[in-house]
């Protein structure tokens, strides 16, 4: 048996792009707009999912209330806490710590921003907190509101993807993919 897992990426946020982590931003009318419009034609689910963080859970809970679903939020489904970069942008990074941006996208696992979480822990943390979901809800489908980091690690591990490619993963703003968790925490595209 498997659980479906539609996963939505939040959309534009109030203070932009970057390395938003942990930052509590809002979504801004064009952010609502790209939710709305990606989940138009999509589910039907049993249940939403979302991350704790404004810019998720402020949309899963108007969808949940329109759709009549139940909505819970899960804290280790948030973004990778980047430390001192939270809030810069990859521009800004290149003037300030070049080097360290570099090594960070050639191998995320190998290179931890200054004072931020190390991949490897986000990844044990999403990665528990999928295994969970599979274990409630195995043969529904849900809806996980979440960051790009978050569908970017499930995407590259469903694809079966080295490490070092994690980053190289696209998941636009208001972007909704799909992947089946099977039993192990066995991810597959859907």
């Amino acid at each position: 048996m498997t659980l479906r897992l539609d996963l939505l990426r939040h959309g534009e946020t109030e203070l932009g792009g970057g390395m938003r982590g942990s930052l509590d931003d809002a979504l801004t009318e064009a952010g609502w707009e790209q939710m709305r419009a990606a989940v138009a034609q999509a589910g039907p689910w049993t249940r939403i999912v979302s991350s704790p963080l404004q810019r998720c859970a402020r949309f899963a809970e108007e969808l949940a209330g329109k759709l009549g679903l139940p909505m819970n939020l899960e804290p280790d489904l948030q973004e990778l806490h980047f430390g001192d970069w939270e809030g810069h942008s990859a521009a800004q990074l290149m003037e300030t710590d070049a080097e360290g941006l570099g090594l960070f996208w050639e191998d995320p696992y190998a290179f931890t921003p200054p004072n931020g979480e190390r991949v490897v822990d986000f990844s044990a943390r999403v990665l528990a907190a999928v295994e969970c979901l599979y274990q409630r809800h195995a043969g529904e489908r849900v809806l996980l509101v979440s960051h790009g980091g978050v569908m970017r690690l499930l995407l590259a591990q469903a694809r079966g993807l080295p490490r070092e490619q994690l980053l190289q993963v696209v998941v636009g703003h208001g972007a909704l993919l799909s992947i089946n968790v099977g039993a192990g925490g066995v991810l597959t595209e859907a």
